[in-house]
Protein backbone atom coordinates (compact mmCIF):
# COMPACT_ATOMS: atom_id res chain seq x y z
CA UNK A 1 0.00 0.00 0.00
CA UNK A 2 1.14 3.35 -0.66
CA UNK A 3 -0.40 6.55 1.10
CA UNK A 4 -0.20 9.69 -0.60
CA UNK A 5 -1.22 13.17 0.68
CA UNK A 6 -2.92 15.38 -1.79
CA UNK A 7 -4.08 18.95 -0.85
CA UNK A 8 -7.45 18.89 0.67
CA UNK A 9 -7.34 15.26 2.02
CA UNK A 10 -4.28 16.31 4.85
CA UNK A 11 -7.14 15.71 7.86
CA UNK A 12 -7.86 12.28 6.95
CA UNK A 13 -4.34 10.90 6.13
CA UNK A 14 -2.58 12.79 9.61
CA UNK A 15 -3.27 9.88 11.96
CA UNK A 16 -1.34 7.59 8.95
CA UNK A 17 1.71 9.60 9.10
CA UNK A 18 4.38 10.19 11.75
CA UNK A 19 4.21 13.35 13.42
CA UNK A 20 7.54 14.03 12.34
CA UNK A 21 6.82 14.31 8.82
CA UNK A 22 3.05 15.36 8.71
CA UNK A 23 4.14 18.50 9.96
CA UNK A 24 7.28 19.28 8.07
CA UNK A 25 7.26 22.40 6.86
CA UNK A 26 9.27 24.14 3.65
CA UNK A 27 10.76 28.04 3.20
CA UNK A 28 11.55 29.71 0.35
CA UNK A 29 13.93 32.27 -0.52
CA UNK A 30 14.67 34.07 -3.24
CA UNK A 31 18.34 35.94 -2.59
CA UNK A 32 19.74 38.90 -5.10
CA UNK A 33 22.40 36.85 -6.20
CA UNK A 34 20.76 33.82 -7.18
CA UNK A 35 22.18 30.23 -5.93
CA UNK A 36 23.64 28.02 -8.68
CA UNK A 37 24.92 24.82 -6.44
CA UNK A 38 24.76 23.49 -3.14
CA UNK A 39 27.48 21.34 -1.33
CA UNK A 40 28.64 20.38 2.55
CA UNK A 41 31.90 21.40 3.95
CA UNK A 42 32.15 20.66 7.20
CA UNK A 43 29.11 19.59 8.22
CA UNK A 44 28.03 23.06 6.70
CA UNK A 45 25.62 23.71 3.66
CA UNK A 46 27.68 26.14 1.74
CA UNK A 47 25.71 27.57 -1.82
CA UNK A 48 27.45 28.64 -4.77
CA UNK A 49 25.49 32.06 -5.77
CA UNK A 50 26.33 33.68 -8.75
CA UNK A 51 27.42 37.46 -8.63
CA UNK A 52 27.86 40.52 -11.41
CA UNK A 53 31.80 39.81 -10.18
CA UNK A 54 31.52 36.22 -11.01
CA UNK A 55 30.71 33.22 -8.45
CA UNK A 56 30.38 33.89 -4.60
CA UNK A 57 30.16 31.53 -1.62
CA UNK A 58 27.65 32.15 1.10
CA UNK A 59 27.15 30.00 4.17
CA UNK A 60 22.97 28.64 3.95
CA UNK A 61 21.55 29.10 7.59
CA UNK A 62 18.11 29.56 9.39
CA UNK A 63 17.22 31.72 12.13
CA UNK A 64 13.65 32.38 13.08
CA UNK A 65 12.67 29.80 10.74
CA UNK A 66 14.20 32.15 8.13
CA UNK A 67 16.49 31.07 5.44
CA UNK A 68 19.81 33.22 5.48
CA UNK A 69 23.30 33.16 2.91
CA UNK A 70 25.87 34.08 5.45
CA UNK A 71 29.11 35.81 2.95
CA UNK A 72 32.38 33.89 3.23
CA UNK A 73 35.40 35.79 2.70
CA UNK A 74 38.30 34.32 1.25
CA UNK A 75 36.26 30.75 1.00
CA UNK A 76 37.91 28.74 -1.25
CA UNK A 77 36.13 24.68 -1.99
CA UNK A 78 38.65 21.81 -1.16
CA UNK A 79 40.01 20.63 -4.31
CA UNK A 80 38.79 16.84 -4.79
CA UNK A 81 41.62 14.30 -4.34
CA UNK A 82 42.53 13.00 -8.08
CA UNK A 83 44.40 9.64 -8.79
CA UNK A 84 46.03 9.57 -11.64
CA UNK A 85 44.04 7.04 -13.44
CA UNK A 86 40.92 7.93 -12.53
CA UNK A 87 37.88 9.26 -14.99
CA UNK A 88 38.59 12.86 -15.56
CA UNK A 89 35.13 14.00 -14.03
CA UNK A 90 34.86 10.99 -11.55
CA UNK A 91 34.86 11.44 -7.83
CA UNK A 92 37.07 9.86 -5.01
CA UNK A 93 34.44 7.78 -2.33
CA UNK A 94 37.08 7.90 0.86
CA UNK A 95 35.98 4.83 3.40
CA UNK A 96 36.83 4.28 7.01
CA UNK A 97 36.29 0.47 6.99
CA UNK A 98 38.47 -2.01 4.82
CA UNK A 99 38.07 0.19 2.03
CA UNK A 100 40.75 3.53 2.04
CA UNK A 101 39.10 4.75 -0.95
CA UNK A 102 37.65 3.49 -4.45
CA UNK A 103 37.64 5.61 -8.20
CA UNK A 104 36.58 4.70 -11.31
CA UNK A 105 39.48 4.25 -14.05
CA UNK A 106 40.09 3.20 -17.69
CA UNK A 107 38.25 6.03 -19.67
CA UNK A 108 36.53 4.86 -22.62
CA UNK A 109 34.05 6.00 -25.11
CA UNK A 110 32.34 2.98 -26.43
CA UNK A 111 28.63 3.80 -24.77
CA UNK A 112 28.07 6.97 -26.41
CA UNK A 113 24.79 8.14 -23.98
CA UNK A 114 26.67 11.14 -22.31
CA UNK A 115 23.85 11.44 -20.00
CA UNK A 116 26.20 12.97 -17.13
CA UNK A 117 27.45 15.27 -19.48
CA UNK A 118 30.04 13.67 -21.90
CA UNK A 119 30.61 10.92 -23.69
CA UNK A 120 33.12 9.14 -21.45
CA UNK A 121 32.38 6.19 -18.87
CA UNK A 122 34.86 4.05 -17.12
CA UNK A 123 35.71 0.90 -18.04
CA UNK A 124 36.69 -0.44 -14.41
CA UNK A 125 37.27 0.73 -10.81
CA UNK A 126 40.34 0.17 -8.20
CA UNK A 127 39.75 -0.07 -4.53
CA UNK A 128 42.75 1.38 -2.19
CA UNK A 129 42.34 -1.39 0.91
CA UNK A 130 42.97 0.06 4.44
CA UNK A 131 46.04 -2.61 4.15
CA UNK A 132 47.63 -0.47 1.33
CA UNK A 133 47.06 -3.00 -1.53
CA UNK A 134 45.24 -1.84 -4.64
CA UNK A 135 42.99 -4.32 -6.42
CA UNK A 136 41.60 -3.38 -9.72
CA UNK A 137 38.52 -4.68 -11.69
CA UNK A 138 37.58 -4.23 -15.43
CA UNK A 139 34.94 -5.02 -17.04
CA UNK A 140 34.41 -6.53 -20.62
CA UNK A 141 34.02 -4.68 -23.52
CA UNK A 142 30.04 -5.32 -23.55
CA UNK A 143 29.32 -3.21 -20.43
CA UNK A 144 30.80 -0.04 -18.76
CA UNK A 145 30.19 1.78 -15.53
CA UNK A 146 28.24 4.78 -16.22
CA UNK A 147 28.48 6.68 -13.25
CA UNK A 148 30.89 9.19 -11.27
CA UNK A 149 31.83 7.23 -8.11
CA UNK A 150 31.58 4.48 -6.50
CA UNK A 151 29.53 3.80 -3.28
CA UNK A 152 30.48 2.48 -0.09
CA UNK A 153 28.54 0.67 2.14
CA UNK A 154 27.99 -2.48 4.22
CA UNK A 155 24.86 -4.12 3.04
CA UNK A 156 26.08 -7.42 4.59
CA UNK A 157 26.40 -6.29 8.08
CA UNK A 158 29.83 -8.26 8.16
CA UNK A 159 31.39 -5.08 9.46
CA UNK A 160 33.05 -4.67 5.60
CA UNK A 161 32.30 -2.78 2.88
CA UNK A 162 30.46 -3.56 -0.50
CA UNK A 163 31.40 -1.01 -3.54
CA UNK A 164 28.09 0.15 -5.77
CA UNK A 165 28.14 0.88 -8.95
CA UNK A 166 25.92 1.83 -11.92
CA UNK A 167 27.02 -0.75 -14.69
CA UNK A 168 25.38 -0.23 -18.18
CA UNK A 169 25.61 -3.04 -20.88
CA UNK A 170 25.57 -1.40 -24.62
CA UNK A 171 22.82 -3.10 -26.02
CA UNK A 172 20.57 -3.44 -22.24
CA UNK A 173 20.91 -0.43 -21.02
CA UNK A 174 21.48 -0.06 -17.02
CA UNK A 175 21.97 -2.39 -13.74
CA UNK A 176 22.90 -1.46 -10.08
CA UNK A 177 26.11 -3.70 -9.38
CA UNK A 178 27.67 -4.71 -6.06
CA UNK A 179 31.63 -5.35 -5.91
CA UNK A 180 33.00 -6.69 -3.05
CA UNK A 181 36.80 -7.47 -2.01
CA UNK A 182 38.58 -10.73 -1.33
CA UNK A 183 41.75 -12.24 -1.69
CA UNK A 184 41.61 -12.40 -5.07
CA UNK A 185 40.53 -9.10 -5.70
CA UNK A 186 37.38 -7.24 -6.44
CA UNK A 187 33.92 -9.32 -7.64
CA UNK A 188 30.97 -8.45 -9.08
CA UNK A 189 28.50 -10.65 -5.98
CA UNK A 190 25.19 -9.09 -7.14
CA UNK A 191 23.21 -7.14 -9.75
CA UNK A 192 20.28 -6.10 -11.00
CA UNK A 193 18.40 -6.94 -13.86
CA UNK A 194 19.53 -4.65 -16.92
CA UNK A 195 16.17 -2.73 -18.22
CA UNK A 196 16.76 -4.01 -21.04
CA UNK A 197 17.01 -0.86 -23.87
CA UNK A 198 20.46 0.67 -24.71
CA UNK A 199 20.20 4.36 -23.56
CA UNK A 200 18.37 3.54 -20.24
CA UNK A 201 19.92 4.69 -17.23
CA UNK A 202 19.28 4.49 -13.27
CA UNK A 203 20.63 6.91 -10.80
CA UNK A 204 21.29 5.91 -7.56
CA UNK A 205 19.68 7.56 -4.34
CA UNK A 206 20.69 6.96 -1.01
CA UNK A 207 22.01 3.89 1.42
CA UNK A 208 20.03 3.32 4.78
CA UNK A 209 17.97 0.80 7.10
CA UNK A 210 14.81 1.99 5.42
CA UNK A 211 12.56 -0.47 6.50
CA UNK A 212 13.92 -0.90 10.39
CA UNK A 213 15.39 -4.27 10.04
CA UNK A 214 18.80 -4.01 11.25
CA UNK A 215 20.04 -4.01 7.28
CA UNK A 216 20.89 -1.48 4.69
CA UNK A 217 19.00 -1.11 1.61
CA UNK A 218 19.63 0.37 -1.39
CA UNK A 219 17.24 3.13 -2.66
CA UNK A 220 17.70 3.95 -7.03
CA UNK A 221 15.61 5.84 -9.66
CA UNK A 222 15.11 3.88 -12.99
CA UNK A 223 14.59 5.85 -16.07
CA UNK A 224 14.96 9.11 -14.09
CA UNK A 225 13.82 11.33 -17.19
CA UNK A 226 11.14 9.15 -18.04
CA UNK A 227 8.69 8.18 -15.72
CA UNK A 228 10.96 7.22 -13.26
CA UNK A 229 10.87 4.39 -10.68
CA UNK A 230 11.79 3.91 -7.40
CA UNK A 231 12.84 1.04 -6.28
CA UNK A 232 14.34 0.34 -3.01
CA UNK A 233 16.90 -3.01 -2.80
CA UNK A 234 17.97 -5.10 -0.12
CA UNK A 235 21.42 -7.73 -0.70
CA UNK A 236 20.46 -10.95 1.07
CA UNK A 237 22.73 -14.02 0.27
CA UNK A 238 23.73 -12.74 -2.97
CA UNK A 239 20.87 -11.42 -4.22
CA UNK A 240 19.47 -7.90 -4.68
CA UNK A 241 16.06 -8.36 -3.20
CA UNK A 242 13.31 -5.35 -3.91
CA UNK A 243 11.74 -4.64 -1.12
CA UNK A 244 9.82 -1.22 -2.74
CA UNK A 245 8.74 0.14 -5.38
CA UNK A 246 6.80 3.28 -7.17
CA UNK A 247 6.63 5.40 -9.79
CA UNK A 248 6.80 9.47 -9.86
CA UNK A 249 10.86 10.21 -9.37
CA UNK A 250 13.40 11.49 -10.67
CA UNK A 251 16.63 12.12 -9.26
CA UNK A 252 18.64 13.64 -12.21
CA UNK A 253 18.61 16.11 -14.87
CA UNK A 254 19.58 14.78 -18.54
CA UNK A 255 23.29 15.63 -19.13
CA UNK A 256 24.11 17.36 -15.38
CA UNK A 257 26.72 16.11 -13.66
CA UNK A 258 24.85 16.04 -10.57
CA UNK A 259 23.78 12.80 -9.38
CA UNK A 260 22.67 13.80 -5.41
CA UNK A 261 19.36 15.03 -5.28
CA UNK A 262 18.16 13.14 -2.44
CA UNK A 263 18.85 13.21 1.14
CA UNK A 264 17.92 10.78 4.25
CA UNK A 265 17.37 12.23 7.42
CA UNK A 266 15.86 10.87 10.53
CA UNK A 267 13.07 13.20 12.48
CA UNK A 268 12.61 10.80 15.31
CA UNK A 269 10.63 8.20 13.78
CA UNK A 270 13.35 6.35 10.99
CA UNK A 271 15.16 7.46 7.69
CA UNK A 272 12.51 9.48 5.51
CA UNK A 273 13.84 9.53 1.96
CA UNK A 274 13.43 13.03 0.04
CA UNK A 275 13.10 12.91 -3.66
CA UNK A 276 12.22 15.10 -6.52
CA UNK A 277 8.81 14.42 -8.30
CA UNK A 278 9.30 13.21 -12.04
CA UNK A 279 9.51 16.63 -13.37
CA UNK A 280 11.31 17.50 -10.05
CA UNK A 281 9.08 20.64 -9.59
CA UNK A 282 8.29 19.28 -6.18
CA UNK A 283 9.71 16.49 -3.16
CA UNK A 284 8.36 13.54 -1.98
CA UNK A 285 9.13 12.29 1.07
CA UNK A 286 9.33 8.38 1.06
CA UNK A 287 9.30 5.99 4.61
CA UNK A 288 8.14 2.59 5.82
CA UNK A 289 5.16 2.64 8.73
CA UNK A 290 4.33 -0.14 9.84
CA UNK A 291 6.45 -2.35 7.24
CA UNK A 292 4.77 -0.79 4.32
CA UNK A 293 6.62 1.72 2.04
CA UNK A 294 4.75 5.12 2.01
CA UNK A 295 4.93 8.45 -0.01
CA UNK A 296 4.70 11.91 1.01
CA UNK A 297 3.92 14.18 -1.23
CA UNK A 298 4.86 17.87 -0.36
CA UNK A 299 4.30 21.03 -2.36
CA UNK A 300 5.46 21.66 -5.38
CA UNK A 301 7.04 24.89 -7.20
CA UNK A 302 6.90 25.72 -10.81
CA UNK A 303 10.68 25.83 -11.09
CA UNK A 304 12.87 22.93 -11.40
CA UNK A 305 15.11 22.09 -8.31
CA UNK A 306 18.53 22.31 -10.44
CA UNK A 307 20.88 21.58 -7.63
CA UNK A 308 22.12 18.26 -5.45
CA UNK A 309 19.59 18.14 -2.15
CA UNK A 310 21.76 18.44 0.95
CA UNK A 311 20.96 18.14 4.46
CA UNK A 312 22.84 19.51 7.62
CA UNK A 313 21.09 21.37 10.41
CA UNK A 314 20.96 24.77 9.92
CA UNK A 315 19.60 26.39 13.23
CA UNK A 316 21.21 23.94 16.16
CA UNK A 317 18.42 22.38 17.34
CA UNK A 318 19.84 19.04 16.71
CA UNK A 319 17.49 18.28 13.51
CA UNK A 320 19.08 18.76 9.92
CA UNK A 321 17.27 20.36 7.50
CA UNK A 322 16.79 19.80 3.81
CA UNK A 323 17.78 22.02 1.09
CA UNK A 324 17.94 22.19 -2.30
CA UNK A 325 17.85 25.12 -5.00
CA UNK A 326 15.27 25.69 -7.95
CA UNK A 327 15.87 27.04 -11.66
CA UNK A 328 15.35 30.97 -10.87
CA UNK A 329 17.91 30.73 -7.84
CA UNK A 330 15.95 30.33 -5.00
CA UNK A 331 17.01 28.45 -2.06
CA UNK A 332 13.92 25.93 -0.47
CA UNK A 333 14.60 24.85 3.15
CA UNK A 334 12.55 22.08 3.94
CA UNK A 335 12.34 21.43 8.27
CA UNK A 336 11.09 19.00 10.85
Amino acid sequence: MIVRRWRGVIAALTVLLPISVASAGAVRHLPANPVTGLFLAGGKIIAEVNTPRGRAFRRVGLKNGVPMLKPMPGFTPVVPARRADMLPDGIVTEGGKDVSAAWLTGPTRRYGHAVLGDAVEAGGLRAEMSDGRILSFKLPMESVFEDRRVRLADLDGDGGDELVVVRSYLDRGAALAILRPGREGLSIVAETAPIGLPYRWLNPAAVADFDGDGRAEIAIVVTPHIGGILKIFELRGGRLVEEGSAVGFSNHAMGSPIQAMAAVVDWGQGPILHLPNAQRRGLRQVFFLQGRMTIHDLDGHERPIVTAIVAADLDGDGWREVVYGLGNGELVVLSR
